[in-house]
């Protein structure tokens, strides 16, 4: 039960609203390009208004680039395209979206001359240019953090929970894939972490679950009930959701007592 590409980039969104430090560094940038004025604003803006319009720009052109860029790279992994490649495209096609704004925004603000197509050029160009390398760049540290994401493990409560904000620190539910995330469940609530699911299953702690499916781990304290679907099974959760098991895991299930043998 994978997200959609528009469910991903959603999540995405709702990721980054959240984040403080991505608007910390968002206010920083527009400040200092505020303060630079590039491409002539220094020229026809004011201060005030030119730190305002940066910023405005930098935050709009953030969300909607991350937007667009996620969208696109999970509809070319659905195509099994490679990956950087997708990656690059995806990047490329935020910064055409970024580029059509800009030339709006600009038009709409400024007397931007619209017989000049070489100028309208360059700028898209460099506008895609610099989504792409963006693009790459974020996506390279995710890939870093995923690989070097680190493996906590010993006795007690799980060590995953630490990763949660407090007010989702409970039980554990189940642990779900969601692209380069895992989406972790408690009887508090849901949050999604940049690790890999092997690295979160080692810290469950005496948390007492299962890996019921490629995608998904389940807590056995949490398993409501149990049903078979010819070769695979359906688990409904004490919160009502269903988890797929794949046959490869009903061996296990059947051990632990949730399905008859």
């Amino acid at each position: 039960m994978e997200d959609s590409p528009l469910q991903l980039a959603k999540r995405e969104m709702q990721l980054s609203l959240r984040n403080k430090p991505v608007w910390v560094g968002l206010f920083a940038a527009g400040f200092i390009l505020g303060l630079a004025g590039p491409f002539g604003t220094d020229q026809v803006l004011r201060l005030i208004p030119r730190l305002i319009y940066w910023t405005a720009l930098t935050i709009g052109f953030y969300f909607v680039g991350s937007f667009i860029g996620t969208f696109l790279n999970r509809v070319f992994a659905a195509w099994n395209l490679p990956f950087w490649p997708s990656v690059v495209i995806a990047g490329a096609g935020a910064g055409l979206a970024i580029f059509l704004i800009l030339m709006g925004i600009n038009i709409a603000l400024f007397d931007v001359p619209l017989d000049c197509a070489t100028c309208h050029i360059i700028l898209g160009a460099n506008v895609v240019g610099i989504s792409i390398i963006v693009t790459v760049a974020i996506v390279y540290i995710q890939q870093s953090l995923l690989q070097s994401a680190p493996v906590q493990e010993g006795a007690g409560a799980p060590a995953i929970l630490k990763r949660l904000p407090l007010e989702k620190r409970g039980a554990l539910v189940s642990m779900s894939v969601s692209d380069h995330y895992v989406e972790v469940v408690t009887e508090k609530g849901t949050e999604l972490l940049l690790m890999r699911l092997t690295d979160a299953m080692g810290e469950t702690g005496d948390t007492q679950g299962l890996q019921v499916h490629r995608s998904h781990w389940v807590a056995l304290d949490a398993i409501k009930g149990a049903r078979r679907e010819g070769a695979k099974a359906v688990l409904t959760l004490t919160d009502g959701r269903e988890i797929p098991a794949s046959r490869t895991y009903v061996p296990s299930l059947k051990e632990a007592g949730v399905l008859p043998r």
